[in-house]
């Protein structure tokens, strides 16, 4: 009974947030797409400096000269909790909802750079190696900042329509521990991505690099 209880809430969740979750869908791919085209800004001299800083890197992977796994683990998830966190507290603000929707389409710009970065100069090499060093833990984190990034929308919201319609529907501390408790599952989300960041994409990218040689 509480599973389908979950669930039904669930659902309701995605009905009443349909429009917002698809509007944040959109804006993370419209940030891919612009992250994509500034590759293409890029001037040549630009364009070879980070080539020469990625080829070093690379270099460095393919000989096992990386941090460990653990330093990786932790660097990861910190960045990825600060980066939520920021968006949970901008949520409880009023004046955070355009922040929000900013980090939100950063982040796009973030993984449509570097896979365009890598495509555009590696070719099909780049593609595989965006393919195994972003996608693995990205197929966790993005909806993870998604879904926080909407939540973010939803609550900063309801806390306009509370200020300035003054329909209050529901205590404030019910919502509020529900978009708290929202932001501590999304932090155990990451956790498993920060994981495959930290373990799996450094194997990965050395085994494409060792064949490409």
């Amino acid at each position: 009974m509480k599973k389908q209880s979950r669930f039904s809430n669930i659902l309701g969740h995605l009905k009443e947030h349909s429009s917002l979750y698809l509007f944040t869908v959109v804006l993370f791919f419209m940030g891919v797409i612009f992250g994509a085209i500034v590759v293409n800004s890029m001037n040549f001299t630009q364009k070879q400096d980070l080539l020469v800083y990625l080829n070093r890197f690379f270099g460095q992977v393919a000989e096992g000269q990386f941090a460990s796994a653990k330093d990786i683990f932790f660097q990861s998830y910190f960045h990825n909790v600060k980066y939520v966190l920021l968006m949970w507290v901008l949520g409880i603000s009023i004046i955070g909802l355009p922040v929000i929707l900013i980090l939100l389409f950063l982040k796009g710009v973030v993984v449509g750079f570097t896979v365009g970065f890598l495509v555009n100069q590696l070719s099909w090499e780049g593609f595989l190696l965006s393919f195994v060093s972003i996608l693995p833990q990205n197929m966790i984190a993005i909806p993870a900042y998604i879904i926080i990034g909407t939540l973010s929308v939803a609550f900063s919201l309801k806390m306009i329509r509370q200020q300035f319609v003054k329909r209050i529907q529901e205590p404030f501390f019910q919502q509020f521990l529900r978009y708290s408790l929202a932001m501590g599952c999304i932090c155990l989300l990451l956790i498993p991505a920060s994981f495959i960041e930290a373990v799996a994409s450094p194997v990965f990218m050395k085994s494409v690099i060792s064949m490409l040689k």
